[in-house]
């Protein structure tokens, strides 16, 4: 079912992230030996998308202990959104206010055609093994002067309290000072985990101030250890994946918080 895009969609961040096999150099030390040759070939052909590269801080950590660490960039300017970014067995997609779902999908296929296209094949086969697609969503919230289990209630259809016995006045303050709940259910198409979480956190606001609010997030993740043989089937997770996300992201808010949203 086609989704509408949100004007004022509460979203922090849109996040892709795609692993591969590394190889054992010796006992719990994994390497990519091709990591180096993959940034330079991944360079030539995200330039036309990305040309401006950022190499993190990251990129100091000896190879033996930067498994699955980010440690290079690409972005289309200096500090644009969306970006690529790799490093030793990982390759994310990142995107935040900008993001619409067929631009991003349209990005992950590219990226996922140029991953496989710039990794070497002789006697190296890229095995993919792990993918994760998440959503970071924010609400302002003031936290002092309202309570926040009854707007999850209220706004999101979903009750989370403690029993009223836990809470004496005299000892204890009813009022939350923090709170982070998880919820994780198997997927059966595509594959893999549904995780939600609702915490308390802190969002950046255009000034650039920092305001209470709750944080929210939706993710799904790829079965443990499964390979993905080909492109065909790592694009089709993806799709499917955001099928669920997608799913639950307008299923999850209220009539008010869409109005709020659009």
């Amino acid at each position: 079912m086609a989704r509408k895009n949100l004007k004022n969609k509460p979203l922090v961040e849109a996040i892709l992230e795609i692993r591969w096999k590394l190889q054992e150099k010796s006992p719990g030390v994994f390497v990519d030996p091709n990591y180096k040759l993959v940034i330079g070939r991944l360079y030539d052909r995200l330039n036309a998308d990305y040309p401006y590269p950022v190499e993190l801080p990251t990129s100091n950590i000896p190879a033996d202990i930067s498994a699955y660490v980010v440690q290079q960039q690409f972005r289309k300017t200096e500090n644009e959104w969306p970006l690529i970014q790799i490093g030793p067995g990982i390759i994310t997609l990142n995107d935040t206010k900008s993001y619409i779902w067929e631009d991003f999908e349209e990005r992950a296929r590219k990226m996922v055609d140029e991953l496989f296209d710039a990794y070497p094949t002789e006697g190296n086969n890229l095995e993919i093994n792990s993918l994760l697609l998440r959503y970071i969503d924010a609400i302002d919230f003031d936290f002092d002067h309202n309570d926040i289990y009854q707007f999850i209630h209220k706004e999101m259809g979903t009750t989370i309290n403690l029993n009223n016995k836990l809470f004496d006045e005299e000892t204890i303050d009813r009022k939350n000072h923090n709170f982070d709940f998880r919820f994780v259910y198997p997927t059966k198409v595509p594959k893999g985990m549904l995780g939600l979480r609702f915490a308390r956190g802190l969002k950046t606001n255009d000034k650039g101030e920092n305001k209470d609010a709750l944080i929210w997030e939706t993710r799904v993740q790829s079965e443990v250890d499964v390979i993905f043989d080909n492109k065909e089937e790592i694009v089709d997770w993806i799709v499917k994946a955001h099928e669920i996300t997608d799913s639950c992201f307008f299923n999850l808010i209220s009539d008010d918080l869409l109005r709020r949203f659009e």
